[in-house]
């Protein structure tokens, strides 16, 4: 199917590696708070896009100190992966980076349901989401684009 993603409508997902991909989300400064995770957000341009074999969507994976040890560090990372897995190939427009910042009640204290509808809501809140089963055109990616350009 055309746009980059499979018959099931769902996108490949690429990681941002990098310091500078992080910072360069951060610089954006489009985010979104949930009591889960917070969600940094930034649209591809000229200088930040995916490379060659990459997905038209990238997403990187932080937790702080703040949120524990290195053992409460490496779970919440893990289970915002799972999360995104779960929710960012069929719902996310292409188009995008996302940094997924852990908090303390990204760890066992919260339910997996509960974070992925965290991951969902956050995904309405700045106009990245898609539907399921929703292609996604290029009219919708740079819709979403537009709407995130507006966002205060």
């Amino acid at each position: 199917m055309d746009g980059g993603h499979a018959a099931d409508d769902s996108l490949k997902v690429g990681r941002l590696t990098r310091r500078a991909q992080f910072v360069a989300v951060a610089g954006s400064g489009r985010r979104a708070v949930t009591p889960g995770l917070v969600m940094q957000i930034r649209p591809h341009d000229s200088r930040h896009f995916p490379g060659e074999g990459e997905g038209p969507v990238r997403v990187g994976f932080t937790a702080s100190r703040k949120v524990g040890k290195a053992v409460t560090r490496n779970r919440a990372r893990r289970r915002l992966r799972a999360v995104a897995a779960a929710v960012l190939p069929c719902h996310v427009m292409p188009g995008f980076d996302l940094v997924l910042i852990a908090r303390h009640e990204t760890t066992n204290a919260r339910p997996f349901m509960t974070l992925k509808a965290d991951l969902v809501r956050a995904l309405r809140r700045v106009g990245a989401y898609r539907p399921n089963g929703v292609a996604a055109t290029g009219t919708e990616a740079e819709r979403a684009r537009l709407a995130l350009s507006r966002m205060p």
